[in-house]
């Protein structure tokens, strides 16, 4: 059975910083590619960040310089380290798995691309 759980989220005030932490097991999910996606009240879901297995990333244009996703693989851990957080990054925060092999072929910020998700981690930015 596969699990995805994610977690770290929490309210700071703009120009704060957090640290959110995934972790994926139940697959081989090393063969494919994971991410950080978003979807504040009323919008929809999108991407913030994702990482392929040879470790391409991609990241939105709007967390692009503040946000890093990265993975270690000993602990199978996917984190998204955000700095100067912005009240616009309020949202809640999904990791997922089993997206895209390469991000350099297919689309690693696009919600429909990735299999599994975790239940989701609320972050607020207040001003």
């Amino acid at each position: 059975q596969v699990h995805v759980v994610d977690s770290g989220g929490g309210s700071v005030q703009a120009g704060g910083s957090l640290r959110l932490s995934c972790v994926a097991s139940g697959f081989t999910y090393r063969g494919y590619s994971m991410g950080w996606f978003r979807q504040a009240p009323g919008k929809e879901r999108e991407g913030v960040a994702g990482r392929d297995r040879d470790g391409t990333t991609r990241y939105a244009d709007s967390v692009k310089g503040r946000f890093t996703i990265s993975q270690d693989n000993a602990k199978n851990t996917l984190y998204l380290e955000m700095n100067s957080l912005k009240p616009e990054d309020t949202a809640m925060y999904y990791c997922a798995a089993g997206g895209p092999t390469y991000c350099s072929i297919g689309d690693c910020l696009n919600p429909r691309n990735f299999e599994y998700w975790g239940q989701g981690t609320q972050v607020t930015v207040s001003s």
